[in-house]
């Protein structure tokens, strides 16, 4: 069996639900609106389900004009667009601080009144420039509001391993993958040093170190301890567990549900 593009995901609110698609335009920061936006707290620090599970359960569906429509439990829907942040202000992400449009008003309180905290809406304009790290990057890279990376690659092999040694399968939607690969062997993802596309060519820049929210049931908030205490058995690199490849785009393409993937491997460095 080739290897091909099996599911494509985007996220466009940083650990919100994501949106599946068949058919993604992909640019420096990843696909197409992939973590445009994020909550930030009253110092202007984001705000994932590491802190408040719960967003897991606001789900995101494609609304008219590209803009997204917000639905959560107990709550009226809210419809954002690249319009709806428009007040200046500086965010930070991890180390990156960078500057932002925040939403305020309406969509502000929707949002603190769902989390039961103060918290807003903010949105990365183009004219902002977060850089990758340069360390697994090239001059000119950037990425979103995503932790790190502009893509991450999974396969359902890696997936089908790792569920065959735990209690109950967890669905690929804990790892929050843009890309899903189908056609591999289990853990092949760890030689591949590029990736291409029919229309588009990626740097596999290096593994995804995973965080707890890998452990939060995306359909109900429920927190347990896999698949993180499984994967620490076997796919632990020092304090790191790994699962998936960050992936940096060259360049500008479409991806396509059905797309063959050639993967390029070589002991180079991926840059």
């Amino acid at each position: 069996m080739p290897l091909s593009i099996s599911a494509l995901f985007y996220y466009p609110v940083k650990s919100l639900s994501g949106i599946a698609v068949t058919r993604a335009a992909v640019g420096k920061r990843g696909l197409r609106q992939d973590r445009a936006w994020m909550v930030v707290d009253e110092d202007g620090r984001f705000v994932t389900q590491r802190e408040e599970k719960t967003m897991s359960l606001v789900t995101l569906n494609e609304a008219k004009n590209g803009a997204f429509r917000l639905s959560a439990p107990s709550m009226p829907d809210l419809v954002i667009d690249e319009g709806t942040c428009q007040h200046p202000a500086s965010v930070v992400v991890w180390r990156s601080t960078c500057e932002a449009l925040l939403a305020g008003g309406d969509v502000a309180a929707w949002l603190s009144d769902y989390l039961k905290r103060p918290v807003d809406l903010a949105y990365l304009p183009k004219t902002s420039v977060r850089a990758v790290n340069p360390a697994f990057a090239r001059a000119g890279d950037e990425v979103s509001f995503a932790d790190g990376y502009p893509i991450l690659v999974a396969t359902e092999a890696s997936l089908e391993h790792l569920n065959s040694r735990l209690p109950s399968p967890v669905p690929m939607n804990r790892f929050r993958p843009n890309v899903v690969l189908s056609g591999a062997s289990a853990w092949e993802e760890d030689t591949w040093r590029a990736l291409e596309f029919p229309a588009l060519r990626v740097r596999v820049a290096k593994p995804c170190a995973r965080c707890p929210i890998i452990t939060i049931d995306q359909a109900t908030a429920e927190k347990g301890v896999e698949p993180m205490r499984e994967l620490l058995t076997f796919r632990r690199d020092g304090n790191d567990v790994l699962f998936g490849q960050n992936a940096i785009p060259d360049g500008e393409g479409t991806l396509a549900v059905g797309d063959i993937v050639i993967p390029r491997i070589s002991t180079s460095p991926p840059i």
